[in-house]
C-alpha cells in the first residue's frame, strides 16, 4: 500500500504564527536592550509599561462617588444620581465625562511623557485604565473618536496622543475607531495658560465633521477621547459639532482631569 500524504498546512495561519513568533522574539530582544521600567520613576520592572507600587500609590484615581454628568469626585456619598453644582448651573453639551485620575503628580508625568516625549508605548496601559473609568460607556458606544489635531500641529508633533489612546481603547473593547470623521479646521493657539473664556473663544468653530463622518455618525453613541480635561472648552466645541451632525449621545473619556480647587 502506498503512503497516505498528509494535507499541507494552510499557508496563511503558518505565516501568522511565524509573524507572532518573530514579534515575540523582537520584543524579548528589546527588553534585553531596554529593560522594562516604571513609567513614573524609571525603576526596573518585570513587565512593560507599568508602574512600581510606590508610583501606583501616587496616582490619584477618581472613584465613586462622583457627579453622574461631570464625573467630579465628591468627598462623601450623597446618594445615586446626585449632580455637582457646576453640572446643574452650567450643563455641558456632552452627556457625561469620565476620567481616570486627577491631573497632578504622576498623572501629569504620564500624560506629558505620552504627549511630548513620544512615549506611545504608554497608550495601551493608559487605555486599560480609561476603559475601566468609562464605567460601561465604551461598551455601550457604537464608535470611538479622538479629538483631532490640526494638520500643521500633527506634522510637527508626528502623532496625535488622543488618537493613540483611542486606538488602544478600541482594540481592548473591540469597538471601531474613526480617526477621519472629525477635522480641526482652524489652527488654534495652545490652550495652556488661557482662561476659561479665552479657551472657549480659541476653539469656537474649530471643528467640522467630514462627509464620511456624517454618514458614519448619524444616530450613533460616541465616546470622545482626549488626554486631559481642564475647562472642557475643546471637548464642548467638538460635542456641539457632533450633536449638529445627529450624534445621539456623547461620552467624553480622558485619562486625567484637572480641578480648579479642592474637592
Amino acid at each position: 500500500m502506498g503512503e497516505i500524504e498528509a494535507d499541507p498546512l494552510p499557508a496563511v495561519p503558518f505565516r501568522q504564527a511565524a509573524a507572532r513568533r518573530f514579534l515575540a522574539l523582537a520584543g524579548a530582544a528589546l527588553d534585553i536592550v531596554y529593560p522594562p521600567a516604571c513609567a513614573g520613576c524609571g525603576v526596573l520592572l518585570g513587565s512593560k509599561a507599568s508602574l512600581c507600587p510606590h508610583c501606583w500609590s501616587k496616582l490619584a484615581l477618581i472613584e465613586r462617588p462622583y457627579c453622574d454628568v461631570l464625573g467630579t469626585p465628591f468627598s462623601h456619598d450623597l446618594g445615586p444620581g446626585i449632580l455637582s453644582a457646576d453640572a446643574i448651573a452650567n450643563p455641558p453639551p456632552f452627556d457625561r465625562l469620565r476620567s481616570v485620575a486627577l491631573y497632578d503628580d504622576l498623572a501629569r508625568i504620564l500624560v506629558q511623557s505620552l504627549k511630548y516625549r513620544d512615549r506611545t508605548d504608554l497608550a495601551p496601559m493608559m487605555a486599560g485604565w480609561m476603559l475601566r473609568a468609562g464605567d460601561g460607556s465604551v461598551q455601550a458606544a457604537d464608535v470611538i473618536l479622538p479629538v483631532p489635531l490640526h494638520r500643521s500641529r500633527l506634522i510637527w508633533r508626528k502623532f496625535n496622543q488622543a488618537a493613540e489612546l483611542a486606538r488602544a481603547i478600541g482594540r481592548l473593547a473591540g469597538k471601531p475607531v474613526l480617526v477621519d470623521a472629525l477635522r480641526r479646521t482652524k489652527r488654534t493657539r495652545r490652550q495652556v495658560g488661557l482662561g476659561p473664556r479665552a479657551r472657549e473663544e480659541n476653539v469656537r468653530g474649530a471643528f467640522a465633521i467630514t462627509t464620511a463622518g456624517r454618514e458614519a455618525l448619524f444616530g450613533r453613541r460616541v465616546v470622545l477621547v482626549d488626554d486631559v480635561y481642564t475647562t472642557g472648552a475643546t471637548v464642548a466645541a467638538v460635542t456641539r459639532s457632533l450633536k449638529r451632525a445627529g450624534v445621539s449621545d456623547v461620552t467624553v473619556l480622558t485619562f486625567a482631569r484637572a480641578l480648579p480647587g479642592p474637592i
